[in-house]
C-alpha cells in the first residue's frame, strides 16, 4: 500500500463554498426568466461552507454526515459538475463520479449499456468488448443482461453502474452511496475493488450512510455537518464522534 504521508496530493479543496438558489417550494431556480418572475420566492441555500482539505495518492476517504449536510454537493464540485460560489478545487486528473443516479439508457439492454458506459469512461471499442464479460460477471446480472434497463430494479441498475465504473483504474474515483445496493456478497466485492483501486495509488472518496462500509473500506474519514467540515481523521474516531452526536 502507498505511504500516504509522503505521497503526492491528488485533490486540494481550498475554502470551498457552494450556494444554490431555490424557490421556497424547494425547486431549483435555474433560469433568469424564472428568477425575474418569482424573485420574492427565491432563497439561497449555503450547501458547503468554507471546506478545506488535501487528499493524497493511496487514500480511501469516507465522507459522512446526515442527509442534506452537503456531502453530494462537495462530491459534485470535486468532479467539476458544480461551480463553487467561492474557493477552489484542484485535481491532478479528471475525477470520475459514480452515483446510484448516474444515467444509463432505459430503452437499451443492460449489455448495450455496458458497452456505452465503457466508451464513456474512455475505453476504445476493442477495450470495451474485451472488458464486457468481466463487467457482467462482476455485476452478477448475466441472466438479465439482454433485458432493457427500464425493466431493472433500482438495485440492479445501481449494481451495473458500479460494475461499469470500476472496470477502469481511476486516479480519482468518487463513489456516492453505490455500496448501499446489492446483497452482502456484492457489497464485499465492491469494497474489495475500492481497496484495490486505492492500493494502486488511486484516491477514492466514498459517500455512505453505512458506517460498516466506511470502516471496512476507508483509511480516513471526513465528517460534513450542515456544510461545515466537522472532523477529519482516523475512521474509528470520526465515526464514533458522529454516532455519539446523533444520540
Amino acid at each position: 500500500m502507498t505511504d500516504t504521508a509522503t505521497s503526492r496530493p491528488t485533490v486540494i479543496v481550498d475554502d470551498l463554498h457552494i450556494k444554490y438558489k431555490t424557490f421556497a417550494s424547494g425547486k431549483a431556480a435555474n433560469s433568469t426568466r424564472a428568477l425575474l418572475q418569482r424573485q420574492r420566492g427565491v432563497r439561497v441555500v449555503h450547501a458547503v461552507k468554507g471546506v478545506s482539505f488535501v487528499a493524497r495518492e493511496g487514500e480511501s476517504i469516507g465522507v459522512i454526515g446526515h442527509n442534506g449536510s452537503g456531502k453530494s454537493s462537495l462530491m459534485r464540485s470535486i468532479a467539476g459538475l458544480q461551480q463553487p460560489a467561492s474557493g477552489s478545487v484542484y485535481a491532478s486528473s479528471q475525477p470520475a463520479l459514480l452515483g446510484v443516479n448516474a444515467a444509463l439508457l432505459g430503452d437499451l439492454s443492460g449489455g448495450k449499456n455496458v458497452i456505452l458506459g465503457s466508451l464513456a469512461l474512455g475505453h476504445s471499442r476493442a477495450e470495451a468488448e474485451e472488458n464486457y464479460q468481466e463487467i457482467v460477471d462482476f455485476s452478477g446480472l448475466e441472466e438479465f443482461i439482454d433485458l432493457p434497463m427500464k425493466t431493472y430494479s433500482s438495485g440492479m441498475a445501481a449494481r451495473l453502474r458500479f460494475s461499469i465504473a470500476v472496470s477502469r483504474d481511476h486516479r480519482i474515483l468518487l463513489v456516492d452511496e453505490a455500496l448501499a445496493v446489492g446483497d452482502k456478497e456484492f457489497r464485499a466485492k465492491s469494497e474489495a475493488r475500492i481497496r484495490e483501486l486505492r492500493d494502486q495509488a488511486g484516491t477514492v472518496f466514498l459517500v455512505s450512510h453505512s458506517m460498516r462500509s466506511i470502516l471496512d473500506t476507508c483509511s480516513r474519514v471526513i465528517w460534513i455537518d450542515h456544510g461545515n467540515l466537522k472532523m477529519d481523521g482516523d475512521p474509528q474516531e470520526v465515526v464514533d464522534a458522529y454516532q455519539a452526536s446523533k444520540n
